[in-house]
C-alpha cells in the first residue's frame, strides 16, 4: 500500500480509532505532506488543537519518506486491529 491508499483507507476505517491513534495519524500526515511543524501554539481552552499542535511537533525533524512509511505501517495495523 503506498501513501494515497493509506489516508484513503484511514478514512474507511470500520471502527473510530482511539483518540491517541487519531494523534498519531494526523501528526505523521502533517510531518509527511508539510515537514516540521512551525506554527505557534495554540492558547487558551482549545485542547484538541493544543493536541494536534503538540503530536506533530513531537515529529520534528522526521524525514516526509519516513513519516510516510509510519503513516502506512499505522494504517495497516488499524485495518487489521479493526476489521
Amino acid at each position: 500500500m503506498n501513501f494515497e491508499e493509506a489516508v484513503s483507507k484511514s478514512k474507511e476505517l470500520p471502527q473510530r480509532p482511539s483518540n491517541e491513534e487519531l494523534l498519531k495519524l494526523y501528526a505523521l500526515y502533517k510531518q509527511a505532506t508539510e515537514g516540521d511543524n512551525n506554527e505557534e501554539r495554540p492558547g487558551g481552552f482549545d485542547f484538541k488543537a493544543i493536541a494536534k499542535h503538540d503530536a506533530w511537533a513531537e515529529l520534528k525533524g522526521k524525514s516526509n519518506d519516513e513519516s510516510k512509511t509510519e503513516y502506512v505501517a499505522l494504517v495497516e495495523n488499524l485495518i487489521n486491529k479493526y476489521s
